[in-house]
């Protein structure tokens, strides 16, 4: 049975009963994690949990539907989407019991530049400067949750299993995003 949950914002993320935060680095640059975490239809093929995911829009607003390997569906709102900072969403239907609230987000910060070769007029010259040369990204993920007090329970004892979750898919995210 489909359930409409709470409407949260950003500040959920502050806010929430219950945050799970986990940090992860990627060689790819800010910008190319965003490609990827902005390519709805694409997560199935780097986030293994995901089985199927598909953009559409309501009143020119960006949500997606999002089906999970299991059968847990989600019909999400996006609420942030900054290529060079994060990528935010919150969702409002569900088939999972037990939420009351849910949102997830990615923040995206650059971390310094891999060594490259010493700059050149061609390199300073260019958009961003030598410096944004092979930056890579430091990936902080947020789950911000609302529930009963079993599926708290749930998601504290699952904390080690979305950790790894958010592991594997920041490696395959990484390697897509280099590849494209």
């Amino acid at each position: 049975m489909t359930r409409r949950l709470r409407s949260v914002g950003l500040d959920f993320a502050d806010a929430a009963p219950l945050r799970l935060a986990f940090t992860a680095d990627s060689a790819a640059p800010p910008g190319a994690v965003f490609d990827v975490l902005a390519d709805v239809a694409g997560w199935p093929a780097w986030f293994s949990a995901v089985s199927r995911a598909r953009p559409f829009d309501i009143g020119g607003r960006p949500h997606r539907e999002v089906l999970l390997r299991g059968g847990v569906r989600f019909v999400e709102t996006v609420l942030a989407a900054d290529p060079a900072r994060a990528y935010a969403y919150r969702v409002d239907e569900t088939n999972a019991p037990g939420l009351r609230a849910l949102l997830e987000v990615w923040q995206l910060t650059p971390t310094g530049p891999t060594p490259a070769p010493a700059p050149t007029p061609a390199y300073e010259s260019g958009p961003g400067g030598g410096a944004s040369r092979g930056a890579g990204t430091r990936i902080r993920y947020v789950f911000a949750v609302d529930g009963t007090a079993a599926l708290r329970w749930s998601v504290r004892a699952a904390r080690p299993g979305i950790g790894a979750s958010f592991r594997r898919a920041v490696a395959a995210l990484t390697a897509r995003a280099v590849s494209h």
